[in-house]
């Protein structure tokens, strides 16, 4: 059950209590001037229906008295909708802005309150975004049973240009340490580099995150020696961002190299809702589509049925884990837009793989031409993570090769004869391949840019959502965290309540009026 507003935390916690009554004439004022359709108001409404019990037993009853948490989780859904997602502009708008001061009922946290209120309400996302989940489903808004799938990278709190080697970085935290022997020594410290912080606090905080990013080093490096030789690089070539040690290095969507984030959506099908959301440190989306598939279980306690990705998604492991969950998954198999305009440009080098005619029965192929290839070896192969991939390996005979007369098209060693590679899961990428033909998957698939590619805009375009205000991937995390509660509340208490002129898109970002 919700706490009323005379709720208390542990300890006895009293609140500073709000300037401003329900009723008072400065809430009133601004009141008559909101439209009936304003965000705003479905904000205030979506915070009264969430348990927020959890939140208030986070206050111990010690320290200065806080504000009333219920009032700035209203300004930050707020804000986070219209696209401010900076504390710091929480703060000026607690002041400034008429809108977020109906809504604080007149509260005016410092800055230094919003970014630990955003630090506080991160753990407590989830079961939120569960409870809306919840009524979402009760209510008839949907089944949670089709779903689609994609991530998109959002650009980390940290700068491009100030990215740092194995040896640069270790030269960097011996002079740090140095310095800082002096600052407990009490004798002066005048930094020789522009990179050092000036004051001995800021030095101390400065070799913590050096810390971070010797430890992200020291990973990235054992990840890079288990790299196959020609995949590997020189180990002077892996770099950190001591900024933020955590983010992932790799291209945007601009083709810019920078820190950033991956962050993955399942969008509902059927509904406007976002089922279920998750961060990587990661530049793809390789190895993620398990843990979203968990995501949505505990956002919704089912099991999607259908679920709609792109290629990345699309890989033999992952058929196996939709095939152990008995989902079915839409997506095309190791091709893309940009693929299959590649191929259709140049003429193929050789016969594909898919006109030798798998045979059951002696589990082997049998090429164009009649002949059997035999079985000459197997391996695992080393996917995403710590992740291995059974593939087996046949080979037509050479004697045939080297007489065949569609050699010259089959394969550039007829010496060695031709080899084709099979996976353990070959039966379900064939199976995919079958479904993907089909007229109704073709229909289906049209749906998942009408959804989850529709979700990616709003957040970046709508949201402003393009680089994240906070640094490490637990603030990132909350980031999105907040902007799906608000996303989905509001879509929730739009079905209840549909208005035939609504002109909530017609509001400025934090006004009244456009």
């Amino acid at each position: 059950m919700v706490l009323g507003h005379d709720g208390i935390g542990k300890g006895g916690r009293s609140w500073i209590e709000p300037p401003w009554a329900e009723d008072g004439p400065e809430r009133v004022a601004i009141d008559a001037d909101l439209p009936a359709d304003h965000p705003a108001r479905r904000i205030d409404e979506l915070v009264a229906m969430l348990d927020l019990s959890t939140l208030y037993e986070t206050y111990t009853g010690s320290g200065t008295r806080p504000y009333r948490p219920e009032l700035m989780l209203r300004v930050v859904l707020y804000e986070i909708h219209c696209g401010q997602n900076q504390p710091a502009r929480w703060a000026r708008d607690a002041r400034e802005n008429r809108v977020v001061q109906w809504l604080a009922r007149g509260i005016r946290p410092s800055r230094t309150r919003w970014y630990e209120f955003r630090k506080r309400v991160g753990p407590l996302l989830d079961p939120w975004s569960q409870q809306v989940l919840c009524l979402a489903m009760v209510e008839g808004l949907t089944e949670a049973s089709r779903s689609a799938l994609d991530g998109s990278t959002i650009a980390a709190n940290a700068s491009r240009h100030k990215l740092v080697n194995e040896a640069t970085l270790q030269k960097r935290r011996v002079e740090l340490e140095q310095a800082m022997e002096q600052d407990h020594a009490n004798a002066p410290v005048v930094p020789t580099a522009a990179w050092m912080a000036s004051t001995p606090r800021g030095r101390e905080q400065q070799h913590q995150r050096y810390e971070r990013a010797r430890e992200q080093m020291a990973q990235r490096q054992a990840e890079n020696k288990k790299r196959a030789s020609d995949k590997r690089k020189p180990a002077e070539k892996i770099v950190v961002s001591v900024s933020d040690p955590q983010a992932a290095l790799g291209l945007d969507k601009y083709k810019v190299f920078r820190p950033l984030y991956n962050v993955q959506l399942s969008c509902d099908l059927d509904s406007p809702l976002i089922l279920a959301y998750e961060i990587f440190a990661q530049p793809g989306d390789s190895g993620t589509l398990r843990t979203m598939l968990d995501r949505q279980v505990q956002g919704t306690g089912l099991k999607p049925r259908q679920v709609l990705a792109d290629a990345g998604y699309a890989t033999a492991l992952d058929l196996a884990v939709c095939d152990q969950a008995g989902v079915e998954l839409y997506a095309p198999y190791q091709e893309n837009s940009f693929s299959a305009a590649k191929r259709a440009s140049r003429p193929p080098r050789q016969i594909s793989k898919s006109q030798f005619q798998w045979l059951e029965e002696e589990q082997t192929y049998q090429c164009p031409q009649g002949h059997r290839l035999r079985k000459v070896g197997q391996e695992r192969k080393r996917r995403f993570g710590d992740q291995r991939l059974l593939v087996i390996q046949y080979q037509c005979d050479t004697k045939h090769c080297l007489e065949c007369p569609r050699q010259t098209t089959c394969t550039s060693k007829p010496k060695s004869g031709r080899t084709i590679k099979r996976s353990e899961y070959e039966p379900l990428v064939e199976a995919l391949q079958a479904r993907m033909r089909t007229p109704e998957a073709k229909a289906l698939y049209k749906l998942r840019a009408q959804t989850v590619e529709r979700g990616f805009a709003d957040m970046k375009e709508h949201r402003r959502l393009r680089r994240f205000s906070g640094k490490g991937l637990l603030s990132a995390r909350t980031e999105i965290g907040l902007l799906v509660l608000a996303h989905n509340g509001l879509a929730l208490l739009a079905a209840r309540k549909p208005k035939e002129n609504d002109t909530s898109d017609a509001l400025t970002p934090c006004g009244i009026a456009a």
